[in-house]
């Protein structure tokens, strides 16, 4: 019996996630490249996170987050209304025999990410974490 790969495991393929980090970096560098002539989006430094590539090849949902999470959903749409024109330029630079269809969407792990970052410094979790019982009086050497 065949021994499946963390790739396919999760559900994705090698193919899809080699596509999906090639798509990744070159859109990147497309963007930093400042082509865009939408006035959303002029100046604008964007994270390319992810790029989920659909098993067919034929879509690719590609997540993203300005710096400093400003005018993120107006960012989105942006792209969006910009997928085609950034589609020509991604398939003059990857030899793809399918050029997947791009759909931005917002990447809200980076507010996640923060969230759980705010719970681990609360006083009593990073207790928790220190092993120490919020609840057991400490003796006079500083520990419980």
């Amino acid at each position: 019996m065949k021994q499946r790969s963390m790739a396919e495991a999760a559900g994705r393929s090698q193919r899809q996630l080699r596509v999906g980090e090639s798509l990744r970096h070159t859109l990147a560098a497309i963007l930093n490249r400042d082509l865009l002539d939408d006035p959303v989006l002029a100046g604008r430094s964007i994270t390319v996170s992810e790029v989920r590539v659909s098993a067919d090849l034929a879509n690719a949902a590609v997540f993203v987050m300005p710096l400093g999470g400003e005018a993120l959903e107006e960012t989105v749409t942006a792209l969006n209304r910009a997928s085609g024109f950034l589609q020509r330029h991604l398939a003059a630079e990857l030899d793809l025999r399918i050029m997947p269809r791009l759909s931005f969407q917002p990447d809200r792990s980076f507010g996640q990410a923060n969230a759980i970052d705010r719970i681990l410094r609360r006083p009593r979790v990073r207790k928790d974490l220190q092993g120490e019982r919020p609840d057991e009086p400490e003796d006079s050497n500083g520990t419980a």
